[in-house]
Formats: C-alpha cells, structure tokens, sequence
C-alpha cells in the first residue's frame, strides 16, 4: 500500500512542475494557477496547505515577472492595483476544488474548470475596475473594464481545462499504476 507521505510529496511535485510555466513565455493568461488551486484543494490534507500553496506560487511568480519587468522597464511594479482580487479569486478557487470536487469525473472536471475561470474573471476584473483609474465608476465603466478583458479570458479558460485535467489526469495514471505495480509484488 502507498503511504500517505508518497502522496504528499507527489502531490507537491506535480504542483511544482506545473507552477514553473508560470514563469516561461507564454499565451496572455494561459497559466495553471487555477488548476494548481483545484488540484491541491482536492489533495492536500491540510487546508491551510490547500489554501496558500496556489497563492504563494501566485505571488512567488508574480515577484519573478515584475523582477524582469522591473529590469525591463526600470520600474518598480510588483504592486499592481488591485492584485489582492486575484488572490482572493484563488483562495476561493482552492475552496472549490477541496468542497466541490470529491469523485472524479470529466464532467465535474469540466464544470469546476469553467466555473473557477469564470469565478477568476469576475473577481479579477472587478478588481481592475475598482481600483484602476482607467475605467470610470458606473455601469459603462464597468462594461468597458470586462469588456477589455475577454480576449484575456480565452487563455485563462483553456489553460484551467488543460492544465486541470493534466494535473488530474497525471495523478491518476501514475498512482493507479503505483497501486498495481504494489499489488503484483
């Protein structure tokens, strides 16, 4: 029988492979923070484990970003307005994943992959529109705010669908083949 310390440390081992093409170039958007969240609030035992994992490889990689963005630019920029949205939209995104997904399948998988890209766009962009000075306060300014963002959410969506079901997928391939492989012996 596999002990639950193997699992832990699998588990972390997925979630550090994926978080690392956060980093590389990339499709605008198209990042596997979302299904890091879902995937650790489904596995981790821990809750606060489940919970601040997905954030700190949010931020981690965010400091990386705006370090080179810094360089770049000659800028200091890491705090963006508001930046504290998204990591509350992934806080309740790991919420998700550790109360709504408890048996597998590719429908639920589906559904909390949209439903948390959807959650990340909402949150976020209001975010955007209430704390930047772009877009003016009222119903237009807040159409125009989401509006901008769409061709954004194209990468947020399929990169939660992708990496989501990788993620789950990987995990289940290889520790199903684990079991047999300790079954046979």
């Amino acid at each position: 029988m596999v002990k639950k310390e193997n699992n832990f440390y699998f588990v972390i081992g997925l979630i550090l492979i994926a978080s690392f093409s956060r980093i590389i170039p990339h499709y605008p958007n198209f990042t596997p923070i979302i299904a890091i969240s879902l995937f650790g609030g489904k596995y981790f035992n821990n809750r606060n484990l489940a919970f601040f994992l997905p954030v700190f490889i949010l931020w981690l990689s965010d400091l990386i970003i705006n370090n080179f963005i810094l360089d770049y630019y000659k800028t200091f920029t890491f705090i963006y307005p508001g930046f504290y949205w998204q990591y509350f939209s992934i806080l309740l995104i790991s919420f998700i994943g550790r109360n709504y997904i408890n048996k597998i399948s590719t429908f639920k998988l589906l559904g909390v992959s949209v439903s948390s890209s959807l959650v990340f766009f909402v949150i976020s962009n209001f975010g955007v529109f209430v704390t930047s000075p772009i877009y003016p306060k009222d119903l237009n300014g807040l159409l125009l705010c989401f509006t901008a963002a769409i061709p954004f959410f194209w990468g947020t969506l399929s990169s939660s669908i992708i990496y989501t079901f990788s993620l789950f997928g990987i995990y289940k391939f290889i520790y199903q083949n684990k079991f047999k492989l300790y079954k046979n012996h």
